[in-house]
């Protein structure tokens, strides 16, 4: 079945404050023909890669101050825009995504990449599906840098969360720009709009809406089973070393969700703790430096 999708205009990406490099793109991925996906790609092709996955409702470039620390590092840096975000395609049909559709498209870039031993970098949902990928690539992590995040394994996420769902959901063209700088008010009114800057219209945000209603709450939601088992993973077969940063003021995946989180990794330290909320990658230069200094 073809997928009707847009594709934000590339004017939308002009001079973006602090992000100068331009995109990559897979148009073929096994599973998402006719979709065009988008992706940062800096750094020797055969060095060491960096892969960084971001959430909702941002896109690559929530990672751009931690990207110039790995480079100068000498490491690759890919940093995919999920389906529906950044200068990837987007479905318009709100249904067009599920848990599978985009940790499937994930597995099927890594492939493409031929990805193995990588640091692996996630916060929000790119922790809920990043983290389930060693259950089918086991080999594609060597090690991790996890930020305010946590495994859909189907528990009650609290009130936060659910007063979270239910605004997207009765909110079909959000403001990014100002949710940002809500969120985050070191940002800029530059750094907001450029966050913004992937999602014109309301057309645009199907992937940006859904995203909350895909959380899997409940024992019977789609992602539950694949949380579960890469849980059991990374707390039995996980033997690498990991680096965890937390935002201390964000109200639904702070302290509380990433002390759970470090029980579950194995052999994972103590944290990194930030005066950031939600979007800790804010400070991601600190956080990039000090996990490679914690690794070296």
């Amino acid at each position: 079945m073809t997928i009707e999708a847009v594709r934000t205009p590339d004017d939308r990406f002009t001079d973006l404050p602090g992000f100068p490099w331009q995109p990559h793109y897979e148009s073929d991925l096994p599973g998402y023909e006719g979709l065009r996906m988008a992706r940062l790609d800096e750094g020797p092709r055969d060095a060491p890669a960096v892969l960084l996955l971001h959430g909702e409702p941002t896109w690559g470039y929530l990672y751009r101050k931690m990207v110039p620390v790995f480079l100068d590092a000498g490491l690759r840096v890919v940093a995919p825009d999920f389906f529906g975000f950044g200068r990837s395609d987007k479905p318009i049909r709100d249904g067009d995504y599920s848990f599978d559709f985009h940790r499937n498209a994930l597995l099927a870039l890594v492939d493409r990449l031929g990805l193995r031993e990588v640091t692996l970098v996630v916060q929000d949902w790119g922790g809920l599906l990043g983290l389930t990928l060693p259950v089918d690539r086991p080999e594609l992590v060597g090690r991790l840098l996890i930020m305010n995040t946590g495994l859909g394994v189907g528990t009650d996420p609290g009130p936060g969360f659910l007063a979270w769902r239910e605004f997207v959901a009765q909110t079909p063209d959000l403001d990014v720009a100002q949710l940002m700088q809500q969120a985050a008010p070191s940002l800029s009114a530059a750094e907001a709009a450029a966050y913004a800057a992937p999602y014109p219209g309301p057309e645009y945000k199907a992937g940006v809406r859904s995203f909350p209603q895909l959380v899997p709450v409940t024992p019977e939601d789609p992602g539950v089973a694949v949380s579960r088992a890469a849980a059991a993973w990374w707390a039995t077969e996980w033997d690498g070393p990991t680096f965890m940063a937390i935002g201390e003021n964000d109200p639904v995946l702070g302290p509380p969700v990433m002390e759970r989180m470090r029980e579950i990794i194995r052999g994972c330290p103590a944290p990194l703790l930030l005066p950031e909320g939600h979007f800790v990658p804010e400070s991601g230069d600190v956080i990039a430096s000090a996990a490679l200094a914690a690794w070296s």
